[in-house]
């Protein structure tokens, strides 16, 4: 599973955006933040755990929760590669418009 596809989903979102924002919480902490069971929660730390996205520990009887930044590293870089295409694809386009008015003459033809 991928950082992609953890996060493809709202509620997995707000989870990694409260651990980014507040750092370690309880299973317990994360479920408080929502509307919805703990065990639907839970479920939802377990896909974010396995793709890496959060981190988890065991205090005793706590499961201690910590966002992995370095999961964001495999985003990010597909962010940067399709800016990186669609500039260099604008790019082309301003070129070839600007070559093409420069090759009309600025009038018509009567």
């Amino acid at each position: 599973m991928d950082a992609f596809y953890a996060l493809a989903e709202p509620r997995r979102r707000k989870v990694v955006e409260i651990l980014a924002h507040r750092g370690r919480l309880s299973a317990t902490q994360i479920s408080d933040e929502f509307d919805v069971t703990p065990q639907a929660i839970s479920q939802h730390l377990r896909v974010l755990r396995e793709a890496n996205v959060i981190q988890m520990e065991k205090r005793a009887q706590q499961r201690i929760y910590a966002f992995n930044p370095k999961s964001m590293l495999e985003i990010e870089g597909w962010a940067v590669d399709m800016t990186e295409m669609w500039n260099s694809r604008f790019d082309r386009l301003g070129k070839a418009l600007k070559d093409g008015a420069g090759s009309t003459g600025g009038g018509r033809a009567h």
